[in-house]
C-alpha cells in the first residue's frame, strides 16, 4: 500500500523510537497569492514546522495524513531525511491563501479537507513533545488531545480550532471545548487575533493570563512583525522581532517559530533564548518564499548580526 513505506523497518523504529518532539497535523496543497506571484507549493504546519527543524539537533518525526495523489510531498521530506508516518486520507486538504501589502493579513478558502486524525492512529508513537498543527477545527477532538497528554507534553497551535469551513470559506469560530483541552496543553502557540477569540480580551496580557488560567504552563503569542509575547510561570517575556532583510512570504512563518521555540526548550534553553531564537528563525523565514532550509548557526549569525526592531 502506498502509505505503508517500509512496513517491518519503519514499524519497529516507530515502535521502539522515543523522539524529542513529534508534530501531528495534515500536509497540504497550497495555492500562495502575494502581490509579487501565485505559487502551488505543499503547505501547512507540518510541513513548515518540519522543514524547519530539521537541521536543528533533534530527534524528530513527522505524523501526516493525505491523499495518494500528493504523496510526493512526504517522499520530498523523507528524501530531506525527516522521518515521517503518513496515514492515508481520501483527500489532501487543499488551501488558498491570499496576503495583501500588509503579509500580518490573509484571507483563506479551503477546495477540499482531509480525514481527521484519531488516538488509535498515534499508538506506538512516543515523543517527549507532541506538537499538535490542526488546520480545520474537525482535524483532531479532544480524546486525541487527551491521550497524548497522557503520555508527553502537548504543544498546540490553536489556529485550526477556530478555522470553520463553510461553502468553501474559511468562518472565524470560537473552539466550543477549549476550557476543557487546554487544561492538558503545555505549551499553545496563538496571534494576538486568536488570543481574542479565545478569551475575549483584546489586551493580550489579559488574555495570557486567562489561558494559564485555563491551565496552559506556557502561552506563546505571536504579534507578527511586533514581536512576541509569552507568558509563563506568572512572568511576561518581551521577545523583540528581528528586521527581516526582505518581505517576502509569511506563510509559515508562526510554523517556522514554534519549531525554533520547542527545539530551544527541548535542549535545555529558557525562555528568553528560546523565544528570541524562535523570532530570528521566523525574520529569516519570511525573506524567501517557501520553507525555512537553513541550520541553527546561521540563525545564530543572524542574531548576532541582525538587531532587534
Amino acid at each position: 500500500m502506498w502509505f505503508a513505506g517500509d512496513v517491518s523497518a519503519g514499524l519497529i523504529q516507530k515502535l521502539i523510537a522515543m523522539y524529542d518532539i513529534c508534530c501531528v497535523g495534515h500536509i497540504t496543497l497550497d495555492k500562495v497569492v502575494t502581490t509579487q506571484a501565485v505559487k502551488h507549493m505543499a503547505g501547512g504546519t507540518s510541513f513548515y514546522f518540519s522543514n524547519a527543524i530539521r537541521n536543528m539537533g533533534v530527534n524528530y518525526m513527522l505524523i501526516t495524513a493525505l491523499a495518494e495523489t500528493e504523496i510526493r510531498f512526504v517522499d520530498d521530506l523523507r528524501a530531506k531525511g525527516i522521518k515521517v508516518d503518513a496515514l492515508p486520507s481520501t483527500h489532501t486538504v487543499n488551501f488558498e491563501n491570499i496576503y495583501s501589502e500588509n503579509q500580518d493579513h490573509r484571507t483563506q478558502r479551503v477546495a477540499q479537507k482531509a480525514d481527521p486524525f484519531t488516538p488509535e492512529q498515534l499508538t506506538g508513537t512516543e515523543a517527549k513533545v507532541f506538537h499538535l498543527g490542526p488546520l480545520l477545527a474537525d482535524d483532531m477532538d479532544l480524546t486525541l488531545i487527551k491521550s497524548l497528554a497522557d503520555r508527553a507534553k502537548v504543544s498546540l497551535d490553536v489556529q485550526g480550532y477556530l478555522r470553520e469551513v463553510r461553502d468553501q470559506q474559511v468562518h472565524a469560530i470560537d473552539w466550543p471545548v477549549k476550557k476543557a483541552a487546554l487544561q492538558y496543553i503545555h505549551t499553545l502557540k496563538a496571534n494576538e487575533h486568536e488570543t481574542e477569540v479565545l478569551t475575549g480580551s483584546k489586551n493580550i496580557h489579559e488574555g495570557a493570563k486567562i489561558l494559564a488560567g485555563w491551565g496552559v504552563k506556557e502561552v506563546v503569542i505571536t504579534l507578527g512583525s511586533m514581536g512576541s509575547v509569552i507568558y509563563a510561570d506568572g512572568v511576561f517575556y518581551t521577545i523583540p522581532a528581528f528586521k527581516p532583510t526582505a518581505v517576502i512570504d509569511a506563510t509559515g512563518c508562526g510554523d517556522t517559530y514554534m519549531a525554533g521555540y520547542l527545539y530551544q526548550r527541548t535542549k535545555g534553553a529558557d525562555i528568553q533564548q528560546a523565544g528570541e531564537f524562535a523570532a530570528a528563525m521566523a525574520s529569516i523565514k519570511i525573506a524567501a518564499s517557501g520553507p525555512f532550509v537553513g541550520t541553527e548557526d546561521e540563525v545564530v549569525d543572524f542574531m548576532q548580526v541582525k538587531q532587534a526592531i
